[in-house]
């Protein structure tokens, strides 16, 4: 998602090759907020688990609607009191299991030295069964469903409450419309802008262990952001393009969850990647790239280097784990029979997060 274009020419030269430096603009984080909420942010955050147990005993859309709002305000005032300066774990190298391409774990093994280490050796670390396979697929009809409320408004009527609201940001933080746009264009729709589905995605992160995991891998509580939270149907005609989102997020710390709702890869889109570790920036807007983040195919096949860019078969609860280095684009082919189903969450620590952004706490 483009928020913002880098100035054009914009380019500097390292030591490896041609590294795209991008602008970002200048988003003072907020020293604060209209905040309503009367409690501390401990309080606050006991009201967002007391309502998250009532909900769990009986469904409230006007409780799920409740819950983005106080996970945005806990979100907030996680960025206005932030003073960390956090570590990341230190990695798991021996444990890592060797992979022609991509390193993969089962779930009941990962662990955030785990990631660290594949993250630092090959880019990426693939965790099989993350998520239960029967509530991936059980979510991926959600979003489906999801879709199909929000066309009805999009044709004048009615949406089916908690399926598709648009979530309107405190200030000084928004939405804007054509994130929104961008998005959609995509295949997307933004997470917070259905909270009966909010609400469910953060259950099956609960259920997963991803608020203890990534928070130990961050070294301080997660966030996630309202226009980086994605929850994904890829038609097979929606074409890729390569990218490494640190060329528009900036100086992040951030770990990217991109777990698979269905099989993906051979008969949906996929997950094209460049299975190393980067340590720059990869020049952008060349050969075919014309776009200001985008890298060209004969840059990402130098990034490979002796390592083939790959293609990863995913079943319903797979996730790959990443950060704001890793090289990939969608991998998709027009003669793929199905979409994609999936959830592309990034996750940000409070002391590095992305000025033009707004939070939810996790």
């Amino acid at each position: 998602m483009r928020l913002f274009r880098r100035n054009k020419g914009q380019q500097d030269e390292d030591s490896g090759g041609g590294t795209a430096v991008v602008e970002r603009p200048a988003v003072a984080r907020p020293t604060a907020v209209d905040d309503d909420f009367q409690g501390s942010t401990d309080e606050l955050f006991a009201e967002i688990e007391r309502l998250s147990e009532r909900n769990r005993a009986s469904r409230s859309r006007a409780d799920e609607r409740e819950l983005v709002r106080l996970r945005h305000l806990a979100g907030v005032r996680t960025l206005i009191q932030n003073g960390s300066s956090p570590e990341h774990p230190q990695p798991d190298f021996g444990s890592l299991p060797e992979a022609e391409v991509v390193p993969e774990i089962r779930a009941e093994d990962v662990t955030p030295e785990l990631l660290r280490a594949g993250i630092l050796r090959d880019g990426c670390l693939l965790v099989r069964g993350l998520v239960d396979r029967d509530t991936a697929v059980a979510f991926a009809q959600q979003i489906d469903r999801a879709y199909t409320e929000r066309e009805k408004l999009d044709d004048g009527g009615t949406a089916d409450e908690g399926y598709y609201e648009e979530f309107e940001a405190l200030e000084p933080f928004r939405i804007a419309e054509g994130a929104r746009l961008w998005v959609r264009e995509g295949g997307g729709l933004l997470a917070p802008d259905t909270p009966m589905l909010t609400f469910e995605m953060f259950e099956m992160f609960r259920s997963a262990g991803l608020p203890q995991l990534v928070g130990d891998y961050l070294g301080e509580r997660p966030l996630i952001s309202l226009q980086k939270t994605t929850l994904r149907k890829a038609e097979p005609q929606v074409p890729g393009a390569w990218h490494q989102d640190g060329a528009f997020m900036g100086e992040v710390r951030a770990l990217n969850l991109w777990l698979a709702l269905s099989r993906c890869g051979d008969e949906s889109p996929g997950l094209d990647i460049v299975p190393r570790r980067l340590e720059h920036i990869v020049a952008t807007a060349t050969d075919e790239a014309v776009l200001d983040y985008q890298v060209s195919q004969t840059k990402a096949e130098e990034a490979s280097g002796d390592k083939p860019i790959a293609r990863p078969i995913f079943e319903p609860g797979d996730a790959l784990f990443f950060d704001e280095l890793f090289l990939h684009q969608t991998g998709s082919d027009p003669s793929m029979p199905n979409p994609r189903f999936a959830i592309e969450s990034w996750f940000f620590g409070g002391s590095a997060f992305p000025g033009e952004y707004g939070p939810l706490a996790v």
